[in-house]
């Protein structure tokens, strides 16, 4: 990541690129007017103008949209991890608690009762970190419900530690949902990008 951040450094953006035409046409204009009037042009009025151009190029960056590398993370920063040959990286870990369920998604009894249990462990859920995300995701097609909870990196290891506490009582309480097949678990990274 450090090479696409010192290549947007590097390359002002199309803003700056607008700023720079159009002062240098409006030099263009100020220069034919004052040839025109016989006048030669002051050097301290071309220092000015070469500074200026200077510091504009220099500050096109702050123009620029950011990178993934400079936006600010809404997690709390640990080590990232690297992955793939450092092609990606992360630094928060999501543990996945998904089930099958029965009926249509409009009028499932089955997913009403898994909503409730959601209900139930979702305060526990969300004191596990200041960094925690919880996601419902539910499928009407292949009626699938999953409940993903993701942590910094930081925080993972002690909940790990615990057993993904509050997991072992959600995942007894839906299994004994009438129409609730396949429960399974994951761990798995979630980097927001």
């Amino acid at each position: 990541s450090s090479s696409s951040s010192s290549s947007s450094s590097r390359f002002p953006s199309k803003r700056s690129f607008f700023l720079l035409a159009s002062s240098q046409t409006q030099h263009r204009s100020y220069t034919s007017t004052h040839q025109t009037n016989k006048r030669t042009l002051n050097p301290t009025i071309i220092m000015k103008t070469a500074a200026f151009l200077v510091t504009l190029l220099a500050s096109a960056s702050a123009f620029a949209p950011l990178n993934q590398a400079q936006r600010p993370s809404t997690a709390i920063r640990a080590e990232d991890v690297p992955l793939a040959n450092g092609a990606m990286s992360f630094n928060r870990v999501c543990r996945e608690w998904r089930c099958k369920y029965e009926g249509d998604k409009g009028t499932s009894e089955s997913l009403e009762a898994i909503s409730k249990v959601v209900d139930e462990y979702l305060p526990e859920l969300k004191k596990l970190s200041d960094g925690v995300t919880v996601n419902r995701l539910v499928c009407g097609g292949c009626l699938d419900f999953k409940l993903m909870t993701t942590v910094p990196l930081d925080d993972f290891g002690p909940w790990e530690e615990s057993g993904y506490a509050p997991e072992a009582a959600f995942l007894e309480k839906i299994k004994a949902i009438p129409g609730v097949s396949q429960v399974e678990t994951q761990t798995i990274t979630n980097m927001e990008i």
